[in-house]
């Protein structure tokens, strides 16, 4: 036995080859012309297929064409506070001599809320208006806005 051998503690043959640290490409990775192609030779399984809007964001994106959205009839827009609310929000605020800083602290808003309900650009909220009712003292809501407000249960 030769000494190359022993070190080996066996018979090695010629066409025999180990290697260390080597692992075979994940299907992830073979995504060049070249890799497929060694893969191919190599006999190793290769799918191909086609992923829906790969590397775009669709899903945000709609699904009518912005010309037929055009030609849509239909206005999708939400209420905003009419003008009657707005101006009586105003007439009530400035009656009792407070600030829209002052009608924010007392409803527990910021003073931008009020601001926007004045300038008739805020989506109506049933909260928000019955607090400023109560802390005004005049009625936001239904038939006879701007009238002075009387809380408690109602009459029979």
């Amino acid at each position: 036995m030769s000494k190359a051998s022993a070190n080996f503690g066996g018979t090695v043959g010629w066409d025999e080859q180990t290697v260390i640290g080597k692992r075979a490409p994940r299907p992830g990775e073979l995504k060049s012309e070249s890799a497929i192609a060694a893969a191919e030779r190599a006999g190793v399984a290769i799918d191909t297929s086609k992923k829906f809007a790969a590397g775009h964001n669709k899903q945000h994106e709609s699904a009518k064409n912005t010309a037929v959205l055009d030609r849509e009839t239909e206005e999708l827009h939400h209420e905003r506070v009419n003008k009657d609310t707005a101006r009586a929000i105003q007439q009530a605020r400035v009656a009792k001599e407070w600030t829209q800083a002052d009608l924010a602290k007392h409803i527990n808003e910021k003073q931008q809320v009020i601001n926007e309900y004045e300038q008739s650009r805020a989506i109506p909220n049933q909260q928000i208006l019955s607090k400023m009712e109560r802390a005004l003292g005049v009625k936001l809501r239904g038939k006879d806005i701007g009238q002075p407000f009387t809380s408690g249960p109602k009459k029979k």
